[in-house]
């Protein structure tokens, strides 16, 4: 299993000071994060077996909306060794929505 503890991630192409710092303990792995539409977030779910990571999020927005939903992020290695997350998102509620984002390790 990856150790996810004190690992930093942002966004792809995102504002650089919204980063991510995930916690672990065991298989339960969570985070909170902010920065540029998002006045606060947090994520909180396991990882399995393979590294990959089922997280529900809330996320309040600049304008006062609140969002929720879940995310798979799948690991992968980048050229540079550090990780790179594709997450398959999907959010509920008025503001029905899934894609695909990548979240990149930062030091």
């Amino acid at each position: 299993m990856i150790d996810y503890d004190g690992r930093r991630f942002r966004k792809a192409g995102g504002d650089a000071d919204a980063v991510a710092v995930y916690r672990q303990e065991g298989d339960v792995v969570w985070a909170e994060f902010a920065g540029g539409e998002v006045r606060r977030g947090s994520i909180t779910g396991a990882q399995r077996e393979d590294g990959a990571l089922h997280l529900g999020y809330t996320m309040v927005l600049a304008t006062g909306e609140v969002i929720c939903g879940h995310t798979v992020n799948t690991p992968e290695v980048a050229e540079d060794g550090r990780l790179r997350l594709r997450e398959v998102w999907e959010r509920y509620g008025p503001h029905a929505a899934t894609g695909v984002s990548y979240l990149d390790e930062v030091s």
